[in-house]
């Protein structure tokens, strides 16, 4: 995993999400809201503009190549996981789970008891995989993200 700071890093993040979101999320909200999302969330300015707000995001690489990302905040209770995406094909490799073991570890020797992250309600298979790992639901929340869309998530907590 390596820290990704240059602009060649976050048009690597910014094409990976595009990947990756489209194929697993078109389903869960549709083909528009993921533009939508992509472009808010994910283009290489707004990732420029989350690490302005304190992001920290990585590049998760397995054998030699670039398969995914991480993104996280520091904040006052919690480390609270933004963003891990995975390419298809490498999922079900263990390296979710050795990423979020890298997180779990940095969480701890920052001095954290709890990993939080959001999901979408309809993201069934993912909630499953977190619970799996020890997340539970703690409450839901709608956000308005603007352009007549909202995120529905629950936020899911990890005692460490």
């Amino acid at each position: 995993m390596n820290i990704a700071n240059t602009e060649s890093d976050f048009q690597i993040i910014a094409e990976l999400s595009s990947i990756i979101w489209k194929e697993h999320y078109t389903d869960i909200i549709g083909s528009r809201q993921v533009d939508y999302m992509l472009k808010k969330y994910q283009s290489v300015e707004a990732i420029k503009d989350q690490i302005e707000e304190g992001a920290l995001y990585y590049l998760i690489t397995h054998q030699g190549s670039t398969v995914g990302y991480l993104s996280y905040y520091k904040k006052a209770d919690c480390l609270f996981l933004s963003k891990i995406y995975i390419l298809k094909e490498y999922r079900g490799k263990g390296i979710g789970k050795k990423t979020m073991h890298y997180l779990e570890t940095t969480a701890e020797h920052l001095g954290y008891k709890t990993l939080s992250l959001t999901v979408n309600k309809n993201n069934i298979e993912t909630i499953k995989a977190y619970e799996k790992m020890g997340f539970k639901q703690v409450r839901d929340i709608v956000i308005d993200i603007g352009n007549d869309f909202i995120m529905d998530d629950y936020i899911m907590e990890k005692e460490l």
